[in-house]
């Protein structure tokens, strides 16, 4: 495990979220993910193998998990909710869908929020970068953290 990481969970812990840990201490994503996402940042799958859930205080934040990517988790929100929503919004268009799913191909979501509005954060597969996104324009994004260690300590100054 990075030193990063190490940091964070201890913070997270110490921050009353909810940590399950992972107790394979592996990750076995299933085959329809792993067609769409080929190259999953090795630091992230990191984190996977660590924990099996990592939840906010408020339960409204969440870190996407195996089970979530796998469509086993019993969450009330898939792991690609917001995607769907955006081609719900697309209505048809098959131009403006094709860009949506693209995009998506792209940026792989790894955290989900309903505090206020719906929102993620998700990697930029081609730089590392961690973005955020929320409705209702999720594919209008900021990047907030250069590499995933970056986004820890992201959280970290913003979740006091």
């Amino acid at each position: 495990m990075s030193d990063k990481c190490d940091v964070f969970l201890q913070w997270a812990r110490e921050h009353g979220w909810a940590i399950v840990d992972n107790k394979r201490g592996e990750v076995q994503l299933n085959e329809e993910f792993l067609a769409r996402y080929k190259e999953i940042p090795a630091d992230y799958l990191q984190l996977l193998t660590i924990v099996s859930e990592c939840v906010a205080p408020d339960e409204q934040t969440w870190f996407l998990c195996e089970s979530d990517y796998n469509g086993s988790s019993d969450a009330e929100f898939r792991w690609d909710e917001f995607e769907r929503l955006s081609l719900e919004a697309a209505a048809g268009d098959e131009a403006w869908a094709s860009e949506i799913i693209a995009w998506w191909d792209r940026h792989l979501p790894i955290v989900l929020s309903v505090d206020g509005e719906y929102s993620f954060y998700a990697v930029e597969l081609a730089t590392g970068a961690i973005v955020h996104g929320a409705e209702p324009e999720f594919e209008e994004v900021d990047v907030v953290a250069p590499h995933l260690e970056a986004f820890y300590d992201y959280l970290m100054e913003h979740n006091n």
